[in-house]
């Protein structure tokens, strides 16, 4: 057994569920789902700030991220907005997450941060995107006129 593929393994899972626990926690602010939002059960009102909008990049860059597709800029907004939701939201009753209730928004930047850094692993849309890109047919290959000078 190749001990070194289990990182890339453990990365890709690790953003694939990082990244479906956020999608559904913005399908649960935008549309109500799964019991709607905390507090009201219903969703959130469009265009609502900061609330919706914080449930829109939850669902879309959950979504990404679950994908893999535009993964480190997707999680590095992801993590930016859990860091906003801390400071402005929890940080103010207390500065310990446990007392504040921050914990999940301090979780999420945290793991957010560390799929930005270290990129989408080896299971992901942007790998195969990447790896499509670096095979080039032979019929791609300039083919040069018999008679003509290649520079």
């Amino acid at each position: 057994m190749n001990i070194s593929r289990l990182g890339e393994l453990t990365l890709s899972l690790f953003r694939i569920v990082i990244g479906l626990l956020f999608t559904l926690h913005g399908l649960t602010s935008v549309f109500g789902l799964f019991g709607g939002n905390p507090g009201t059960g219903e969703a959130i009102p469009v265009g609502t700030w900061p609330g919706w909008w914080a449930a829109l990049i939850q669902l879309a860059c959950g979504a990404l991220v679950l994908a893999g597709l535009c993964t480190r800029p997707a999680a590095l907004l992801a993590s930016g907005s859990m860091a906003y939701a801390y400071f402005v939201v929890h940080q103010p009753d207390d500065l310990l997450p446990l007392h504040n209730g921050g914990e999940l928004s301090a979780l999420f930047c945290w793991a957010f941060l560390l799929v930005a850094a270290l990129g989408p692993g080896s299971w992901a849309l942007d790998t195969l995107l990447a790896r499509r890109r670096d095979v080039r047919p032979a019929s791609a290959a300039p083919v040069a006129e018999p008679n003509s000078i290649v520079v």
